[in-house]
């Protein structure tokens, strides 16, 4: 069937990518799904710093590459033994499947999917496949799931169905913002009655780990403190909004000696998780979840690890199990404890991506949503 998607074809251009336009508004070929494979229409994708990271060389892929990868859609077909969804259900997307039989799809989300994590990188869907093409030349898939298009087929372990009355917007942010920034708080921090969060890092991620430790922490008795950190005096100020206790720049945590007993790094950059290992009290946990560029590097002092008892965990994807997770956040959205509506700042149609990416990189967005018939953009 024919698609329209967006397309790049080289990383590495110029800013502003409103001006360079690296991703490309074509129209592609898309192969019906496969064995275990389902097709949707997409109706709401995130842009996130996992796509920008493509863009602009940061994290390498197979070009050419149609980009996307947190997004929400309705099933249209289904391929030979899929026998858990039907045509007209909603599903979200994930932006890495689990086969569910390798050592560590064994390890309750700990690791991820090795057969996952390899299709990804070869720009495949689960099983090896690609289903898309342009101008009879193959096209990669963009980390299993390629969302910037008015159709996708995927690996049936690469969506997670959602109850109707969860909307597109809202559910499109359940597979990789909530999923990765709630699990950060959930799966891996652990927080423990009384103790304090603090997320470093206040993007699509970090608030939505901002949100969970808030919904988390209203649930016990007195409540809790949650800080949110950024650079950025418009995140903190919307922090502030959301109910954070207190709102800091990297410098006055520094300067005013601020400690929290689980700290979350959402920010993917080396000084961002100095800064989140130094903000740590004695006997806590750094969680750091933001993915940094190959190669960067950053400077601790492991006496104060020995010494405080400190823990740093990494967590991939929120140490998540998607088939688990999902259900549990679209629960707490539903119940009114988790309003994931508030970390969209702007809603965009296709067409806009470029000058959404320059939002992005510049640190001026959260959470960006391509509404499927938005309008034609710019």
């Amino acid at each position: 069937m024919k698609i329209t998607g967006a397309l790049l074809t080289e990383s590495g251009a110029s800013r502003p990518y409103a001006d360079s336009r690296p991703l490309r508004i074509v129209d592609l070929e898309l192969d019906g799904p496969g064995p275990g494979e389902v097709l949707i229409r997409v109706e709401a994708a995130g842009l996130c710093h996992s796509d920008l990271s493509v863009v602009d060389g940061n994290r390498p892929r197979p070009l050419p590459m149609l980009l996307g990868h947190e997004a929400a859609g309705i099933v249209e077909a289904v391929g030979p033994g899929v026998g858990d969804l039907a045509p007209g259900q909603r599903v979200v997307t994930v932006f890495l499947p689990r086969c569910g039989d390798c050592a560590a799809c064994r390890t309750d989300g700990k690791l991820p999917c090795a057969p996952g994590s390899e299709a990804n990188g070869a720009g495949a869907l689960l099983g090896g496949h690609r289903r898309l093409s342009a101008n009879g030349r193959p096209v990669n898939h963009h980390l299993g799931v390629s969302a910037f298009a008015t159709h996708a087929v995927l690996n049936r372990r690469s969506v997670v169905p959602v109850d109707a009355d969860v909307p597109a917007q809202v559910a499109a942010l359940l597979g990789c913002a909530v999923l990765t920034g709630g699990g950060a708080v959930l799966n891996a921090g652990r927080p423990r009655e009384g103790q304090s969060i603090m997320v470093v890092g206040l993007g699509g991620v970090g608030m939505a780990a901002l949100l969970t430790a808030l919904s988390v922490t209203a649930g016990w008795t007195g409540g809790g403190t949650v800080v949110g950190v950024d650079a950025n005096p418009d995140k903190l100020e919307r922090a502030r909004e959301l109910g954070a206790s207190a709102a800091h720049t990297p410098g006055e945590v520094a300067s005013l000696g601020l400690k929290a007993d689980v700290v979350v790094e959402a920010a993917g950059h080396p000084r961002a998780f100095e800064t989140a290992v130094a903000a740590t009290a004695p006997g806590g946990t750094t969680v750091t979840v933001g993915l940094p560029a190959p190669g960067a590097m950053s400077s601790i002092e492991p006496l104060g690890l020995t010494a405080e008892a400190r823990t740093i965990v990494g967590s991939y994807l929120g140490s998540a199990v998607p088939d688990r997770d999902i259900p549990v956040y679209a629960r707490m959205w539903r119940e009114g404890r988790l309003p994931v509506e508030k970390l969209t700042s702007s809603t965009i149609a296709l067409g806009d991506l470029n000058r959404a990416l320059d939002e992005l990189a510049d640190g001026r967005a959260v959470r960006q949503v391509v509404l499927f018939g938005a309008g034609p953009g710019s």
